[in-house]
């Protein structure tokens, strides 16, 4: 996977860090040279240019980038306003930082869907979601064992936890599902909301487009993950 994380604050550039050691390829980017030079040989590229520049801004791979970050914690205007020109340059996947409610809104009004809170989520968390084809957000328990939420895949639409099988065929417990809806906030514009279906159990029906929160070894995650694709 490809990145770009503009904002190389502690976050940002730990963020850049744990998914370059993660075998990623990571632009980082920061207006700052002093936190460029301090991360330069740690990930793959490190960029000192202004994101609020669009024509600096247009000279990064933005076309051939998995996803953008912007990670920008202290200057709220310069955080909206690069995040408005990634939206304005149709990257691939857009995700960025809010340190505050309105900030929040702002983005959300935005039409930005994926929002970092790093004062609540850790660097690790991220990375390892972000790592994870198809994981909506993980929590690690230890290092073999993790929680993760991600999509129920088509081909599980409309059977029951005990027709699938995930705990026979993967040794992976189904704790619960995840019904997304679609809710206005207090600006008007649209947010996805989760209600929370309570504990699963095997004559649980999964359902196309929900989320189903998996527990079980990090290999056995991985592989379902995998197999997802082929379904």
């Amino acid at each position: 996977m490809k990145y770009i994380i503009i904002g190389l604050g502690n976050f940002g550039a730990s963020l850049a860090e744990k998914l370059t050691k993660m075998g990623n390829e990571v632009i980082g980017v920061d207006v700052n040279m002093s936190k460029v030079e301090a991360i330069k040989d740690k990930i793959t590229h490190a960029v000192n240019l202004d994101s609020t520049d669009i024509t600096a801004v247009s000279s990064l791979p933005l076309k051939d980038t998995d996803i953008v970050i912007v990670g920008i914690g202290e200057d709220k205007g310069a955080n909206i306003m690069a995040t408005a020109l990634m939206k304005q340059l149709h990257v691939k996947r857009l995700i960025s930082r809010a340190v505050s409610p309105l900030q929040e809104m702002v983005l959300e009004a935005m039409g930005v869907d994926e929002i970092i809170h790093p004062e609540e989520e850790t660097a690790e968390r991220w990375s390892k979601k972000l790592n994870l084809q198809g994981v909506v957000d993980s929590f690690e328990v230890n290092r073999d064992y993790s929680i993760i939420e991600t999509e129920v895949p088509d081909a599980f639409d409309g059977k029951t936890l005990e027709e699938i099988g995930l705990k026979r065929k993967y040794d992976i417990i189904v704790l619960t599902t995840i019904k997304i809806t679609r809710e206005k906030n207090e600006l008007g514009t649209n947010k996805d909301v989760s209600n929370v279906q309570g504990v699963a159990s095997a004559k649980t029906v999964m359902y196309k487009n929900d989320i189903m929160v998996l527990y079980g070894h990090n290999k056995n995650l991985k592989k379902l993950l995998k197999d997802q694709d082929k379904y």
